[in-house]
């Protein structure tokens, strides 16, 4: 059975990969248009490697609390938890 195509353009997406405060695993796309709340990592991680066309370094895993937040309005610029971008600067 062939699996469909991505929803998604032919530009790598980025995607976040956390758990919640109740445990739950969440996705997050870069741009906040895709995402979802997932029992489990390996579900989580299938769902983000589907997103993004099979690309192991577009998904980044979020350590600490990572909530699905609904309400944000999508960006079109990727924002990172801080602590992802204080640990690029500490490697450069």
């Amino acid at each position: 059975m062939k699996q469909t195509e991505p929803f998604s353009s032919s530009r790598t997406l980025l995607f976040l990969i956390g758990q919640n405060s109740r445990g739950n695993w969440v996705v997050r796309g870069q741009r906040g248009l895709r995402g979802g709340l997932f029992v489990d990592r390996a579900e989580a991680l299938r769902f983000a490697m589907f997103e993004n066309g099979n690309r192991p370094r577009a998904v980044i895993m979020v350590p600490g609390i990572f909530e699905l937040d609904m309400g944000r309005k999508p960006c079109t610029a990727p924002k990172l938890p801080r602590d992802i971008n204080a640990h690029k600067r500490r490697a450069a």
